[in-house]
């Protein structure tokens, strides 16, 4: 990608919150390194701004008016599309990380870190580097299913098939009680509190695909 005349780099917004697109815009307006050419509040219309770049690299919101980074990022993976991208987050969960590193992210960086911070990470990304917070590389691909048995991934399985608990005792000839026990100790290894929680926890991960959870 090429920059922007007088040797500024074209940024890009996509986030839903007119208070931050405000505050980031008069930032970038105010930096002589870059060029702010636009703003859009959906994934739709940063995917259809990807498809026609006028842009050099983008900051691109966790939570956009109709879908979340991780759903905009699978869309570009999809489409084949491609673009430099800094992943600006308002929440410090060190699994959306992760998760953005693995789906290919160039830059990430926290809504409330010094604007210093967001502007180096502007710079690495827009000169093809990848700038992200210290992540210990090797449990990258560690989710909450990464941490079950087997046996634990078959119960999941299972639940997610919409067996009850009646079912299971009976198909694996254990009590109804002793199904509960194990259960109990599935919610709390996933972190989660009831049954629904964990069926949705399985279903997000296997839809991000095998990396999810090897």
């Amino acid at each position: 990608m090429r920059g922007a005349p007088e040797g500024r780099f074209r940024v890009l917004i996509a986030e839903r919150n007119p208070l931050v697109v405000a505050a980031l815009g008069e930032m970038i307006k105010n930096d002589a390194r870059f060029e702010l050419v636009a703003s859009v509040q959906s994934g739709e219309a940063f995917l259809t701004a990807v498809a026609e770049p006028n842009f050099d690299l983008a900051v691109l919101g966790w939570k956009l008016s109709d879908m979340n980074g991780a759903e905009v990022l699978e869309e570009l993976r999809q489409r084949s599309l491609h673009a430099r991208i800094v992943i600006f987050s308002n929440d410090h969960d060190i699994a959306i990380l992760k998760q953005c590193v693995r789906l290919g992210v160039q830059g990430y960086c926290y809504q409330f870190d010094d604007p210093a911070i967001l502007f180096d990470t502007l710079v690495a990304v827009a000169h093809g580097r990848i700038c992200i917070p210290y992540l210990d590389v090797s449990k990258i691909n560690d989710t909450p299913l990464s941490r079950l048995t087997t046996r634990e991934r078959e119960l999941l399985a299972v639940l997610a098939d919409g067996w009850t608990n009646l079912q299971i005792a009976a198909r694996t000839g254990i009590s109804e009680n002793t199904v509960k026990y194990h259960l109990k100790n599935l919610y709390d290894k996933l972190e989660v509190r009831n049954r629904a929680m964990a069926v949705a926890l399985y279903a997000t991960e296997k839809s991000r695909g095998p990396q999810a959870n090897s």
